[in-house]
């Protein structure tokens, strides 16, 4: 995946008005499913496979990730315990109304899914990790991408971005060129169409966050107990397999499954399984 270089001076402003506070499909279920999109994602991420739940007779949430609609100078200083904390409400406010609730999370997202299965143990009625990220190692990771480790231990982290670049996660041509089309024409302070696409920049300071988020979520995989359901595409351009495979060898739970798929690349909600992403959610959901 090309990446380039970018500086950006600006310090941090005020926060903005949010460009899109989510999803959220509700009706006579007493079963609630939360959805979260990825780190610098949206909750479009997860439009197609929302309604595809609520279709099956589940309220669904897909909320916004704290910080996520704000320009880029805000959203640079976000920690991964602000990303957690907006997570933990959303379910705590779910928990009120529903008898049931279940959470799933893409890339970072998944991570906090594990941190919420850890802390409230039988409360959540499961898990769902879609290609979970706890390390950068998909095929199409630069090997400049390496040096970042040190990059982000230093003041430098607030002032490089990342530019995404293709494929973006996503394997489907028509998607990938619609979002090409966004992110080729996005500058630094545009966020006009970040609703719909996410973020065209990434910055160091989050690549800092989900390392420190890794390090908290690994130790603790062995005290996980929620069933759980991974799916993760072999093509995953931005994080292997091995993450998947490492969160279920590690974790405790006694119902958990892998589903692979063959045809996706990161951004499984949106890609070319996303049905057969949204059958296996499903029936997973079904069992429990």
């Amino acid at each position: 995946m090309p990446v380039i270089f970018s500086l950006d001076r600006q310090s941090p402003t005020t926060a903005a008005p949010a460009t899109d506070a989510g999803i959220v499909l509700m009706g006579s279920s007493r079963k609630t499913v939360i959805l979260i999109h990825g780190l610098t994602g949206t909750p479009n991420e997860m439009r197609h496979l929302a309604f595809s739940i609520h279709r099956a007779g589940y309220n669904v949430i897909c909320p916004r990730l704290a910080n996520h609609g704000e320009p880029l100078p805000v959203l640079k200083r976000t920690t991964w315990e602000q990303l957690y904390e907006s997570v933990r409400a959303t379910f705590l406010t779910a928990l009120e109304v529903s008898d049931k609730v279940y959470v799933g999370g893409l890339s970072m997202s998944a991570l906090l899914v594990l941190l919420l299965a850890e802390e409230f143990g039988d409360k959540l009625g499961g898990g769902i990790c879609l290609a979970p990220t706890l390390f950068f190692d998909g095929w199409a990771v630069p090997w400049y991408q390496r040096l970042l480790p040190i990059v982000s231990c230093t003041p430098l982290r607030y002032y490089i971005y990342y530019k995404e670049g293709p494929p973006y996660g996503i394997k489907n041509e028509k998607i990938r060129a619609m979002v090409h089309r966004a992110f080729s024409e996005a500058k630094l302070d545009n966020i006009d169409n970040i609703a719909k696409f996410g973020y065209a920049f990434f910055p160091a300071a989050l690549f800092y966050q989900l390392r420190r988020l890794a390090k908290k979520v690994i130790p603790l995989l062995d005290r996980v107990h929620a069933p759980m359901l991974l799916i993760h595409p072999l093509e995953d351009d931005s994080a292997s397999v091995k993450n998947s495979q490492l969160i279920y060898d590690r974790i405790s739970s006694r119902q958990k499954k892998l589903v692979i798929l063959n045809d996706s690349y990161h951004v499984v909600t949106a890609d070319q399984e996303r049905e057969k992403v949204g059958a296996a959610i499903k029936e997973f959901l079904a069992t429990l």
